[in-house]
């Protein structure tokens, strides 16, 4: 009988082990897989400086899966994703996200976008970087209806930038 009751006991004990195992490897398959796809979105997790001279920065974004340059920089010195939107006048930034980066709501003014017309808040934004490029006192907007931070006009208007294949190279001149 005491045979009976260890045999069962090292099956059920093997079967937890294996349950566990599982867990273990379905959690590292999700963190592993997860990193692919943030890359394939994301290219340009670290942006590289590709040239620093006294009188320009230079960084340069590669293009991601859907033809979009995304980028990592910061956002008064919080970590913040952009999307690089040249039909964006100011930047803008997901009410969601704005309060992490220390954003407060300004005055509220309609805002057309591509999903059509809504209200937004105007804010400021003391520094923004990506890469080595560094800008001050820049006009944003907070918006309820967006996924992204959409690096617009009022970021990209003190930039040079330069398209080729997939890459894009942009310039700061000091």
């Amino acid at each position: 009988m005491n045979d009976f009751k260890q045999q069962a006991n090292t099956r059920s004990m093997g079967k937890g082990m294996i349950v566990v195992a599982m867990i273990i490897g379905l959690g590292l398959l999700t963190y592993i897989f997860q990193g692919a796809i943030e890359t394939q979105y994301n290219p340009n997790q670290n942006v590289r400086t590709t040239q620093t001279t006294e009188h320009h920065t230079e960084i340069t974004l590669e293009r991601n899966r859907s033809g979009h340059y995304v980028g990592t920089g910061s956002i008064n010195g919080h970590k913040a994703v952009f999307l690089l939107d040249t039909g964006a006048t100011y930047v803008a930034v997901p009410e969601r996200i704005a309060s992490r980066l220390g954003l407060e709501k300004g005055r509220r003014i309609p805002i057309s976008t591509a999903n059509g017309k809504s209200i937004g808040y105007q804010t400021h934004i003391k520094e923004l970087n990506i890469g080595e490029i560094r800008l001050y006192n820049i006009k944003a907007i907070i918006t309820p209806n967006l996924e992204e931070i959409l690096l617009g006009m009022s970021v990209l208007k003190q930039l040079e930038f330069t398209q080729r294949g997939n890459e894009l190279t942009i310039r700061q001149y000091l």
